[in-house]
């Protein structure tokens, strides 16, 4: 009987931290939601007014992407040679660029919208899809999918497939070509020159 207790006091105990982690699913209709409103309701942002745009993604995007599984995915085997500083100073690099290229598409913004498809995680399942349409006055649907897997912190992207071309991917060939020619610091340099503000 005590035993009993003592599981059941247990099973109480886990529930609200069983129910804490939202559904994948649900995190990028929320983000979504969040970012199409804030846009919706702002000139700044419409125009894709920079720092009004990377405040927008810091505070409502970021926290909700893993851009070490994003930078690992996009160096494929070479993120195997880079050193641990290396690595954290590649995903650094690797999250500006991502954020620079989020920020010029939020200047497009003219009236979209996303339709997020409900996703069924099976048990146990710690890496799933969340495909979405990208709707546009006037045009075709565009597909979104948004590949999260689940952390300590919840379910996050790390990485995001249009019409079935992954952004994430996308890197990859460039990233090992200049591997080969120059290494990781090499890598490193080029990230960082790209990154660097547009000069008036």
């Amino acid at each position: 009987m005590k035993m009993l207790l003592r599981l059941l006091l247990l099973l109480l105990v886990s529930l609200p931290a069983m129910g804490a982690t939202p559904p994948p699913d649900d995190v990028v209709r929320s983000v979504t939601d969040e970012v199409m409103q804030a846009v919706q309701k702002s000139e700044e942002l419409k125009s894709g007014e920079r720092d009004a745009v990377i405040a927008l993604l810091q505070q409502k995007v970021l926290p909700h992407v893993d851009f070490r599984e994003a930078t690992r995915l996009a160096l494929g085997r070479d993120w195997r040679i880079a050193t641990p500083a290396q690595r954290d100073q590649l995903v650094q690099q690797f999250q500006l660029l991502l954020l620079r290229i989020y920020t010029s598409s939020i200047g497009h913004y003219h009236g979209q919208k996303m339709e997020v498809q409900r996703t069924k995680v099976p048990a146990g399942a710690d890496d799933v899809t969340v495909r979405n349409r990208y709707l546009s006055p006037g045009h075709p649907p565009v597909s979104v999918d948004y590949a999260m897997h689940l952390t300590p912190q919840g379910w996050k992207i790390y990485d995001v497939v249009v019409d079935g071309v992954s952004i994430v991917l996308a890197f990859r060939t460039e990233f090992a070509q200049v591997v080969r020619q120059s290494g990781i610091d090499g890598l490193l340099a080029r990230l960082t020159e790209k990154n660097q503000p547009a000069r008036p």
